[in-house]
């Protein structure tokens, strides 16, 4: 049997990769693979429970045929800009569909659109240059795969 603070230690050391990954510390930014409004509100939660973030930057690229509308509610709370693109898959939902549900439930001022991932991610580490201000890559598996990639590779 194991005792629980062992299993707490050892839980909190566990990573998902994908999952809330951290990818960058200085600012922080973490990379998601939520896609359904589960996922969506499951993140928006973690984050929001982390005293050292104040503002959060959302960069959002999601797959056509996704509950977009169910996804977006979670981050009206939290998200003060989202910057909504594309990924590389085939199906993605293009950019300036997404920015036009986006702006319906988050509204406009808070959304803003580019035109590919790579400029998503630089725009959305330059507004967050503030200390407490981090940045959330989500949206899909391809999303959180290929913003990681980029990330890692300094390409962004």
């Amino acid at each position: 049997e194991l005792a629980t603070p062992t299993v707490r230690e050892v839980l909190a050391r566990v990573q998902s990769p994908g999952r809330l990954e951290t990818v960058r510390a200085a600012p922080r930014v973490w990379v998601d693979a939520s896609h359904n409004p589960a996922g969506m509100a499951a993140t928006v939660a973690a984050v929001r429970e982390l005293p050292s973030v104040q503002r959060l930057v959302v960069v959002l690229a999601v797959l056509e045929g996704k509950d977009v509308d169910g996804m977006l509610p979670a981050l009206r709370g939290t998200a003060a800009t989202v910057l909504v693109t594309e990924n590389s898959s085939p199906r993605r939902m293009p950019a300036a569909a997404l920015a036009d549900r986006a702006a319906g439930v988050l509204g406009g001022d808070r959304v803003t659109v580019e035109a590919d991932l790579p400029r998503a991610l630089r725009a959305a580490l330059d507004l967050a240059g503030d200390p407490g201000t981090a940045v959330l890559v989500t949206g899909s598996v391809v999303t959180a795969g290929e913003a990681g990639a980029l990330l890692r590779a300094g390409a962004a």
